[in-house]
């Protein structure tokens, strides 16, 4: 319970300054402090696609993953839920994307937030590093700042479930994030297990009779 409490609360804030500022270098800011505060106890993941790496990584299990993203998801539902009480909501959502530009944002974004997160918290090769956090919040705010101007900058499914909630996001744009972040940390996964071939799952050997 402890782990997908956690979730919930990193989740909630990450949301919530997205909703609040739109600011990348704060929104990675406030990432960064929610992983180091939370990483520890569920391993900050704060986002579906991420968990989704780290099933693909085998560092979850199917059953943990789906009771993570239940939880990464209600904390971004009660975020929207609380901006509310600061700004009034968009009446509706004016969201006008370029489809091809917008997905291939989520894609890479995506591939790179999963991709430095499997590096700098799960590779044998940084284990008990104390830079992770720093790491993943910048990675945040470097491709938001690229991307964000294509798709919203979500990365996040998430994010993109409150960001539709709030009408900023266009609701019928949500697939983009779904395909984009989705497959971005599927990609990014495969990739890791390719060049850290130490890290790679290796089946256990047949008992004997």
């Amino acid at each position: 319970m402890p782990r997908y409490i956690t979730e919930f609360i990193g989740t909630f804030f990450l949301v919530l300054v997205i909703a609040l500022t739109g600011d990348p270098l704060v929104i990675g800011a406030v990432l960064m402090v929610m992983v180091f505060a939370g990483g520890h106890i569920s391993g900050a993941h704060y986002n579906p696609a991420v968990t989704l790496a780290l099933l693909i990584r085998k560092k979850i299990s199917a059953g943990e993953t789906l009771v993570y993203i239940g939880s990464q998801l209600a904390g971004a539902l009660a975020a929207a839920l609380v901006f509310s009480l600061f700004e009034e909501p968009a009446v509706a959502a004016t969201q006008v994307l370029d489809t091809p530009k917008a997905l291939l944002a989520e894609v890479f974004g995506t591939f790179a937030l999963a991709y430095v997160v499997l590096n700098v918290a799960t590779a044998r090769g940084n284990a008990g590093n104390s830079f992770y956090g720093l790491a993943i919040g910048f990675t945040v705010f470097a491709m938001a700042s690229a991307f964000g101007s294509y798709s919203g900058g979500a990365f996040n499914p998430a994010v993109a479930v409150g960001a539709s909630v709030l009408k900023v996001f266009a609701w019928k744009n949500f697939w983009i994030y779904l395909v984009g972040c989705f497959g971005g940390a599927a990609i990014a996964a495969v990739a890791f297990l390719f060049l850290n071939r130490e890290d790679k799952p290796v089946p256990p050997l047949p008992r004997e009779n």
